[in-house]
C-alpha cells in the first residue's frame, strides 16, 4: 500500500514538473518573441542573461538553504557546459542559414540521435512500440514545416552539428546527475556560471556588445526590466528541464517538447494571429497522437517493470 502512495507521488511530483515546464516554456517562447520584436535584444546575448540570471537565482537558494551545493570538479562538468555552447551557437546558426521549416524539421531528428547515442553508448534499450512512435511524431513536423524546407550546404551542416550537440547535451544532462550523485540545482549551480563564462567569449563572434544593439549598450528601462522578467523565467525553464532530465529521461524530455511545439503553434495562431494551415493542423494532431502513444507505452513498460520488482522472491 505505502509503495502504491510513493507511485502515486512520484507521478504527481513528475506531473507537476511537466506543468511547470509546460508553462514557464511557452511563457518564455512569447516573452523572448516580444523582446525581439519590440527591442530588438540580441538573441545569444539573450541567453547569456538567462544564464548568468539562473546561477545568481541558485546562489540565493543555496543561501536560503534550499539546497546544499556538491564539491564538483570542474573537468567532470566542462563537456556538458561546452556542449551547453554548442547548443546554443548551432542552434542560432541553423536558424540563421535555414528556413524556419528546415530548422524545425532539423529539431524533430534530436530524438532519434538521443535513442542512437543512449543505444551505442550507453547500452539502454528501447522498446520496438516506443521506436514506431517516432514515426507519427516525425511525420507530424514534417506536416507542420514542409511547404518551408529548403536545404543548402552550410545550413545542412549547422542543422546537423546543432542536433549532435543538443542531443549530447541532453543526455549528459541526465547522466551527470546519476553519475555525479547530484541532484538539479546542485548540478545546474556548478554548470551555469561555466556555461556564462564561454558564451561571453562566443559572443563577440556573432553579435556587438558594447555598441548599439549589444548586451551592454544603451536600452530603455522598459527593455531591461523584460530581459530581466525573462532571465527570471528562464531560471524556472532551465531548473525544470534538469529536474524532468534527471527524474525521467532524455526521451521524454523531448517527447514534451514536441508537444510544447503544438501548443506554441496554436498558441500563436491564437495570440498573435499567425496563419495556421490545413498540413498544420493534421501535424499537430499526427504529432499529438504520437506522443499519446509514446506516453502509454512508456507507463505500461513502466508498470510491467514494477510488477516484476514486486513478484520477485
Amino acid at each position: 500500500m505505502a509503495s502504491l502512495a510513493d507511485r502515486v507521488r512520484g507521478n504527481g511530483r513528475i506531473a507537476a514538473g511537466l506543468l511547470l515546464n509546460l508553462l514557464v516554456s511557452i511563457c518564455i517562447v512569447f516573452l523572448n518573441k516580444w523582446i525581439y520584436v519590440h527591442y530588438g535584444f540580441p538573441n545569444m546575448s539573450l541567453t547569456l542573461v538567462h544564464f548568468v540570471v539562473t546561477w545568481l537565482g541558485l546562489y540565493v537558494c543555496q543561501k536560503l538553504d534550499i539546497f546544499a551545493p556538491k564539491s564538483l570538479p570542474p573537468s567532470k562538468l566542462l563537456l556538458l557546459a561546452l556542449s551547453f555552447c554548442g547548443f546554443v551557437v548551432f542552434t542560432n546558426l541553423s536558424l540563421q542559414n535555414n528556413t524556419i521549416g528546415t530548422y524545425q524539421l532539423a529539431k524533430a531528428m534530436t530524438t532519434p540521435v538521443i535513442i542512437v547515442i543512449q543505444t551505442l553508448c550507453y547500452k539502454k534499450t528501447f522498446s520496438t512500440k516506443i521506436r514506431l512512435t517516432l514515426i507519427p511524431i516525425t511525420l507530424g513536423v514534417i506536416l507542420n514545416s514542409y511547404y518551408d524546407v529548403k536545404f543548402n550546404f552550410l545550413g545542412t551542416v549547422f542543422a546537423a552539428l546543432g542536433v549532435l550537440v543538443t542531443s549530447l547535451y541532453q543526455v549528459w544532462v541526465g547522466a551527470k546527475q546519476h553519475e555525479l550523485q547530484v541532484n538539479s540545482m546542485q548540478l545546474l549551480y556548478y554548470q551555469a556560471p561555466m556555461s556564462s563564462a564561454m558564451l561571453l567569449i562566443a559572443v563577440p563572434f556573432f553579435e556587438p556588445v558594447f555598441a548599439e544593439g549589444g548586451v551592454f549598450g544603451p536600452w530603455s528601462v522598459s527593455a531591461l526590466l523584460m530581459v530581466l522578467l525573462s532571465g527570471v523565467i528562464a531560471f524556472m525553464v532551465n531548473l525544470s528541464i534538469y529536474w524532468i532530465i534527471g527524474n525521467t529521461s532524455p526521451v521524454t524530455y523531448n517527447m514534451f517538447g514536441h508537444f510544447k511545439f503544438c501548443i506554441t503553434l496554436f498558441g500563436g495562431y491564437v495570440l498573435f494571429k499567425d496563419p495556421l494551415s490545413i498540413n498544420q493542423g493534421l501535424g499537430m494532431l499526427c504529432t499529438l497522437f504520437g506522443i499519446l502513444a509514446y506516453t502509454r507505452f512508456k507507463l505500461s513498460e513502466q508498470e510491467g517493470s514494477k510488477s516484476k520488482l514486486v513478484q520477485r522472491p
